[in-house]
């Protein structure tokens, strides 16, 4: 039984529609909006090779972001509880989604690469070992069914 249980509430709303509906594949557009509570709304749509709108967040990118910032959240707080200064943080991760035509597709493999800058006199080899127990502790790396890599770029 967990310690505690959270729950989470969006909003989807779909704006696609350019006066048929879903009458044919290309009738429509994939654009939506996602929102959850007084939060600024996330326009999104789909990949453009789903004939969605590139300059929109589409759900493969939200998802590689949910992981990155799950990860960098966690890492941050392991810095701060073990003494350790971070100045400057940027993951440039990297999600891969393969497409089945049976099963539609799933992602195979997300790959963060964290990039740290550490406050003069910081223990450089625990701040790199921190990303494995950030790893172990993220919500979203743990909830998934493919892995997540973590490779700190020095």
């Amino acid at each position: 039984m967990p310690d505690r249980e959270h729950h989470y509430t969006v909003s989807t709303r779909w704006s696609g529609d350019r006066g048929t509906g879903t009458s044919a594949y290309r009738a429509y557009d994939r654009n939506h909006e996602i929102t959850s509570g007084s939060k600024a709304p996330i326009s999104g749509s789909a990949d453009p090779a789903f004939l969605g709108d590139a300059s929109r967040w589409n759900p493969e990118e939200l998802l590689v972001a949910s992981a990155s910032t799950c990860h960098m959240l966690w890492y941050l707080h392991l810095c701060s509880a073990n003494g350790i200064a971070v100045i400057d943080y940027i993951d440039n991760a990297e999600g891969a989604m393969e497409e089945d035509s049976h099963r539609g597709g799933r992602f195979t493999r997300i790959t963060l690469r964290p990039k740290v800058a550490l406050a003069e006199g910081s223990d450089i080899d625990l701040a790199l070992k921190l990303h494995d127990q950030a790893h172990a502790k993220c919500y979203i790396a743990n909830s998934v069914n493919f892995p997540i890599d973590c490779e700190p770029v020095a």
